[in-house]
């Protein structure tokens, strides 16, 4: 006769017993009760590259990134970790490192290792791996097998062929803007000319090119062609890369003073001046930027 499943009549406090578990069940004690497992959450936390570009150009701390990709005698970097939220961790890598390249910090000709760049930023080495991959397509680094990314030395000669490949590109599309796009379609990119001034009064070359880039994007964007927009601000970024040999950084009056071509082209396009516009373009292309 096989066992009844429950216990003395009308109680139903008995225990099951199965072909896999034939012994008795016994409750785990309140000591060694397992609760399940709380969901982690990440808090938000600021992007990568505005902590970056703020340590870059607020605390003046000086580049220590160590050299090579084997980091057996390499100390820690002496600073307190850069921690990025675990979604797009790639992402913001790239943006950091791309913040790093304008401001000098990583320097033409250094070679830097995917380790010990994500120790600084608090992650794992593969996705600064695939950033360092990424800048290397745009021709920001090359790969040093075994080592790192080397950043790529460029020459005046490079920066004056971007310079007039932009030239190319984009003086055309402004010249015919200013002819088709009436006074307060401009007038409405004001608040960006003026970002870039304010940019460039921090005096911080990482923080002016984002918004320079900005107001060159919002004026292209009139011509209603996508891949013109993509193109050009990808030379544009290149473009603000430093040479090899010259100051780190640009100075915060040559800044100011390329903000304020912004400020005075604007004006000649929403006063409908074309000759004033012709001149003030050829003199913002007419050197790399």
């Amino acid at each position: 006769m096989k066992p009844s499943a429950r216990g003395p009549a009308g109680t139903g406090a008995g225990r099951v017993r199965t072909a896999e578990s034939p012994g008795p069940v016994r409750e785990p004690a309140a000591s060694a009760r397992v609760e399940p497992a709380a969901s982690v959450r990440v808090p938000a936390q600021p992007g990568v590259a505005d902590m970056d570009r703020d340590r870059v150009c607020g605390a003046g701390e000086p580049a220590g990134a160590a050299r090579g990709e084997h980091t057996h005698g390499e100390p820690p970097p002496h600073r307190p970790r850069v921690l990025v939220q675990r979604s797009s961790v790639r992402g913001q890598i790239l943006d950091a490192l791309r913040t790093a390249l304008v401001s000098g910090e990583l320097r033409p000709g250094e070679v830097y290792s995917a380790p010990v760049l994500g120790e600084r930023f608090g992650v794992s080495a593969t996705p600064v791996r695939e950033a360092m991959q990424q800048l290397a397509l745009e021709g920001a680094v090359e790969v040093v097998p075994n080592r790192g990314f080397r950043v790529v030395e460029r020459g005046d000669r490079e920066l004056a062929e971007l310079a007039e490949v932009r030239a190319l590109l984009e003086v055309p599309v402004l010249l015919r803007l200013a002819r088709t796009v009436p006074a307060e379609r401009w007038a409405e990119l004001r608040p960006l000319a003026e970002a870039t001034v304010r940019a460039a009064s921090s005096g911080c070359p990482a923080t002016y090119a984002e918004a320079d880039r900005a107001f060159h994007r919002a004026v292209l964007a009139l011509a209603g062609n996508d891949q013109l927009v993509r193109i050009a601000a990808d030379l544009h970024r290149r473009a603000q890369w430093p040479p090899a040999g010259a100051p780190a950084v640009r100075g915060r009056a040559d800044l100011i003073a390329d903000a304020h071509e912004h400020t005075a082209l604007l004006d000649a396009l929403i006063a409908g001046d074309p000759d004033m516009v012709r001149t003030l373009v050829g003199e913002h292309f007419g050197q790399p930027r």
